[in-house]
């Protein structure tokens, strides 16, 4: 019997324990600075919770951004909760840490991606899926960057570490 240490998953969780104290410190004290958050998530994860409008608007995956407005942001052990606003209307969402696909603060370039098994696999198989989905975050990092300085996040695939 041939037993190995998981790196991979070892380094997920202790990603998502990152996160997890990002926003604990967050919720007991507000963005510090220029500080925001993009997260995209598993709209499709069993313990994800969002009003069912926001599921048929986002199937698959949605992406929130935690900067001039949030209110009750509530971080728990598995998860966490958070009302946002979406056209005028406060919507409350809980979004369970093994949901999240990325998660970037631009202001820092600074940026974590969690591949499931799946992922893996296609991405062997086509090494450039890899540039395709970084594409959205480094755009999105560029939008919030300031007039005349473009600025790219920088992602950290956790999948290198893997075997």
């Amino acid at each position: 019997m041939s037993r190995s240490i998981d790196y991979g998953n070892l380094m997920h969780r202790a990603m998502r324990g990152l996160i997890r104290e990002v926003l604990d410190g967050i919720a007991k004290n507000g963005l510090p600075g220029a500080h925001h958050f993009f997260i995209t998530f598993d709209t499709m994860h069993p313990d994800v919770e969002i009003a069912d409008w926001l599921s048929d608007r986002y199937p698959d995956e949605m992406t929130i951004v935690i900067q001039h407005w949030f209110d009750n942001l509530d971080v728990g052990e598995d998860g966490f909760a958070v009302t946002l606003n979406f056209g005028d209307s406060p919507e409350p969402l809980f979004i369970p840490y093994d949901a999240i696909r990325t998660f970037v603060d631009p202001s820092v370039e600074f940026g974590l991606r969690f591949e499931t098994q799946e992922e893996d696999d296609a991405e062997h198989e086509d090494e450039d899926d890899e540039e395709i989905a970084e594409a959205p975050m480094a755009e999105m990092a560029e939008e919030e960057a300031e007039p005349g300085k473009p600025r790219e996040a920088e992602v950290v695939s956790l999948d290198r570490f893997r075997k």
